[in-house]
């Protein structure tokens, strides 16, 4: 008997569902029992699967009731502000589990537990556990002490943790798609962001492991991989183990040094069948030998998120983005040129950072009008604690200014994903089926290569199938279609 759970999450930013799967069997053949909820980026969730890996090989058994578990983790998120109040909400509802039954234990994982470290301890009284993203080896031991009455803490940031060893089991999918830790960390030290002080410094992971486990994701029944680092595009893995850092690794005369394209090319060697997407790319660092790898192997999505931020010098430069409006625009063009205008891009933007004006939000929305997103993930400005932005400049932009100029680039982006969308009506798209339709199970849906939902009638087609379907409609959302035959 299959288990269903469904819980709020927030993916990429964004609110979803996330589908916690786990079998009767399973439930039942361990001693005890682990509950774990996501929050945050695609990252995160990859991280629970790996959780849940190193816990099974000590004697936990996942579960998808919170209310028989002996262990809750909530795997956390710091990009905003609202997120990190979502999670101190959650944990507030778990103080009834607590009051019932005082042996259960609560962990906070992953960047929230990074930023507050001790805090979370002093302030949320239930917590007994408090792990950082390169922690998790190290969870067995704190629930131990947890165990003895102590309250357990590890923050330690790693310079070499990849858990490149560890077979991650597969909490949050649907059994089509999976997610591929392929780097942890980040060197890009933008002032908005927490990520650099919580998941620490980039390092990339062995290419090696990542194409075992795709291959094993294939054998498995996976038709679709995404391969996940905060910043993709600077993938670089040396087999020499004596470089660390980007830089050593760049010196002249070092071979053999594995880069980002030359990873999508081992992957998609895995098999024909197995699609490849990628998340999340940065502009700066974006080449054309990606986008020439990506156009020579049909079985890489022509799909690239590429996030912006904002369409003004100056506000990027307050940023610390590393690139200008101009450049930005070029690496569009160079996308359109090499993989066509038929390639789905999408983007990040902040509304209302530190002094930005008018002018400058206009900025913004004309460079949306310039790349023709077909879609983004879209936000106003909001201060983390302990980032540059918050330690130097000022946020003096009116949240009714803010929430004022999110609504136009919403506004926009509603009406370039329409127009996007239209022009795929009256073509047939390659459609990979991840299952039902959210309104009807005489409906089934997936994506197209451009990352689109497509909605079908189901006929005899099922989940993991590839179909060809005709557009005949669309939403600014949503691409509505029948499949046709060979």
């Amino acid at each position: 008997m299959e288990l269903i759970k469904e819980i709020d999450i927030l993916d990429n930013h964004r609110a979803e569902t996330c589908e916690v799967r786990i079998t009767q069997n399973n439930a039942l053949s361990f001693q005890r029992k682990l509950y774990i909820e996501s929050y945050g980026c695609q990252m995160n969730f990859s991280d629970s699967e790996i959780v849940a890996s190193i816990m099974a090989e000590h004697g936990f058994g996942t579960t998808s009731n919170f209310e028989e578990a002996d262990l809750i983790f909530l795997n956390t998120c710091s990009i905003r502000e609202k997120a990190e109040q979502t999670v101190r909400n959650r944990l507030k509802h778990f103080q009834a589990v607590k009051r019932k039954r005082p042996e259960v234990m609560i962990g906070i994982l992953g960047c929230m537990a990074e930023r507050l470290k001790n805090q979370l301890l002093e302030e949320e009284k239930i917590v007994d556990i408090v792990a950082g993203p390169d922690a998790y080896r190290d969870l067995p031991k704190l629930v131990a002490l947890a165990d003895e009455g102590s309250k357990a803490v590890n923050v330690f940031l790693s310079r070499e943790e990849t858990y490149a060893d560890i077979s991650p089991i597969r909490l949050n999918s649907n059994g089509v798609t999976a997610f591929v830790s392929i780097m942890r960390g980040c060197d890009n030290m933008c002032s908005f962001c927490v990520v650099p002080f919580t998941r620490g410094r980039e390092r990339s992971r062995d290419p090696e492991s990542i194409v075992k486990e795709c291959k094993e994701l294939f054998e498995q029944g996976y038709r679709e991989v995404t391969l996940l680092g905060q910043n993709v595009d600077s993938y670089k893995w040396s087999p020499n183990p004596e470089l660390k850092g980007k830089a050593q690794i760049e010196r002249a005369g070092e071979k053999n040094v594995v880069t980002f394209a030359e990873l999508l090319k081992r992957v998609a060697q895995v098999h024909p069948q197995l699609r490849i997407r990628f998340s999340t790319s940065h502009p700066k660092d974006m080449t054309d030998e990606v986008l020439y790898t990506m156009r020579e192997y049909d079985n890489i999505c022509k799909y690239i998120h590429l996030p912006v931020q904002s369409g003004s010098n100056r506000i990027l430069e307050l940023m610390n983005r590393g690139y200008t409006r101009e450049w930005y625009m070029e690496r569009i063009d160079a996308i359109r040129r090499i993989l066509g205008e038929d390639c789905g891009i999408s983007s990040d933007m902040i509304a209302g950072f530190c002094s930005e004006t008018e002018e400058d939000h206009q900025q913004t929305l004309s460079l949306m009008e310039y790349a023709q997103f077909d879609f983004s993930y879209m936000f106003f400005y909001s201060e983390r604690p302990g980032t540059p932005a918050a330690k130097r400049l000022k946020d003096d932009v009116p949240l009714e200014t803010k929430k004022r100029r999110l609504q136009e680039i919403i506004t926009l982006q509603n009406e370039l994903s329409l127009k996007r969308n239209r022009r795929d009506i009256g073509k047939v798209h390659e459609v990979l089926i991840e299952g039902f339709s959210k309104r009807s199970n005489d409906y089934l849906q997936g994506r197209n290569s451009a990352n689109k939902v497509v909605v079908f009638p189901k006929e005899n087609a099922k989940k993991g199938d590839y179909v060809r379907v005709f557009v005949h409609d669309c939403t600014a959302a949503t691409l509505l279609g029948k499949i046709v035959k060979d």
